[in-house]
């Protein structure tokens, strides 16, 4: 038994007894994917752009935020930035996700802002970690051009300055909160063939820190959980289209004992 993952089997208990409900405030290509990818596993999707009913839903029921900035607007950051003012005055764990950032002004100097707001947790992948970083100039678009192992430096150091869990995506995935770093290594190429199952990996993330003791425990569970759930799609449907569906099922049909057997805690190097 990997002792060391039942953590991971908790959170997805969790996570399924109270069923989080989670704001995403997310790009409209991964809005469904993302709606659904929650349902599957057993939380809760909400999707709001009126500042209004954001201030009122945040506090009174939400368990977890995610900003995502994959396809945002001047109208967008202005809801996103009210959402993470809303969010922190009501104590609610909030997940950053830098899509693209580094080459693109706009965002670029947005995520930097909202990196003052102490998010609970950014993910991303190895370019846009180290842009954010200020390490680099960002990769192409949404797609990263290095290897995550090559941001973890530059993760340990934008956790450390910003308070925020770092988590970066890859064919290993690191979490670090700039003192301790795990790697994990599940998941399936597949994953990148799907548009949008990192974006809507983030309010994964949310939903697994709304249902863990501590945020850096909540990231390494949604890295476990959908690493396990993608890798088990994979399996049996080898081509994007079915993949895609597969994944919802293989992320409804993940159980706690799937997770403890399945899980695979690498050396920080991925070694």
């Amino acid at each position: 038994m990997n002792t060391t993952a039942l953590p991971f089997a908790q959170v997805l208990e969790e996570l399924r007894r109270s069923s989080p409900l989670v704001l995403s405030l997310t790009n409209s290509v991964a809005q469904s994917i993302t709606a659904n990818m929650l349902l599957a596993v057993g939380a809760a999707p909400v999707m709001l752009r009126d500042t209004e009913e954001i201030a009122q839903l945040l506090p009174a029921a939400c368990g977890g935020l995610l900003i995502n900035v994959g396809t945002l607007s001047r109208e967008q950051a202005a809801a996103q930035r009210h959402a993470v003012a809303c969010a922190r005055a009501a104590g609610i764990p909030w997940v950053l996700d830098p899509v693209a950032v580094g080459f693109l002004r706009f965002r670029t100097d947005f995520c930097r802002e909202l990196l003052e707001l102490q998010p609970t947790l950014i993910r991303g992948n190895a370019s846009e970690i180290r842009a954010l970083a200020g390490e680099s100039s960002g990769g192409r678009g949404p797609e990263s051009t290095e290897e995550s192992t090559a941001a973890l430096q530059a993760a340990c150091s934008l956790a450390l300055r910003s308070g925020a869990v770092v988590l970066v995506t890859g064919a290993t995935d690191y979490v670090t909160d700039g003192t301790r770093t795990m790697a994990l290594g599940n998941g399936d190429p597949l994953m990148t063939r799907v548009t949008a199952v990192g974006c809507a990996m983030g309010a994964l993330c949310a939903a697994c820190i709304a249902s863990a003791p501590d945020a850096f425990t909540g990231a390494a569970a949604s890295a476990a959980i959908l690493g396990i759930a993608g890798e088990n799609a994979a399996a049996r449907h080898p081509l994007p289209g079915s993949f895609a569906a597969a994944l919802l099922d293989e992320l409804a049909a993940l159980t706690p004992s799937t997770v403890v057997q399945q899980t695979r805690i690498l050396t920080p190097e991925g070694n």
